[in-house]
């Protein structure tokens, strides 16, 4: 039998805040949107621009991370594999989406929120360098007790069934 590849990687900007809810069996899911833009010129020489807008969609210790981390604008790498649902609406039509299921995430920038505050330049910089720490999601560090890699493997992650997501 032939191999076959199922994997998407991104790098764009969010274009809204994350979403965390809890399925019934409390499995963390996170939910938010990316944009990827494109630039060509064309054979006339007009310059043109396309955005491209794609469903994110994070489980388990990757979803809380995301929740805690990433805000409208931030620009992120995301890793993961395309995964189509469908479902019936409340009216009765067929509804189906395209989203991108993510094994990893990191960010890109470091832009922390506008609205944070904080009384002296030193918690700053420990949230700062915690915050960079965390972005390393699948990166192992070394000689730390406490592993932070969160990248998720797909033998180790349980079969969630589309009834058990809650949106």
């Amino acid at each position: 039998m032939a191999k076959s590849l199922n994997r998407v990687q991104l790098i764009g900007n969010l274009t809204r805040d994350p979403e965390l809810r809890y399925t019934p069996n409390g499995t963390a899911v996170c939910s938010f949107s990316i944009a990827t833009n494109r630039s060509w010129t064309t054979d006339a020489g007009e310059k043109k621009d396309e955005a491209e807008f794609h469903r994110i969609v994070a489980w388990n210790k990757l979803a809380e991370i995301c929740s805690q981390f990433l805000v409208k604008g931030r620009k992120v790498y995301v890793e993961g594999r395309l995964s189509t649902r469908s479902w019936n609406a409340q009216d009765g039509t067929q509804k189906s989406t395209t989203e991108i299921i993510i094994s990893d995430m990191i960010l890109l920038d470091s832009r922390r929120q506008e609205t944070e505050s904080f009384d002296n330049d030193a918690s700053e910089k420990s949230v700062e360098e915690g915050s960079r720490e965390e972005a390393r999601v699948g990166k192992k560090s070394k000689g730390k007790k406490e592993e932070k890699n969160v990248k998720q493997d797909d033998e180790s992650t349980d079969e969630i069934a589309p009834d058990d997501i809650p949106f």
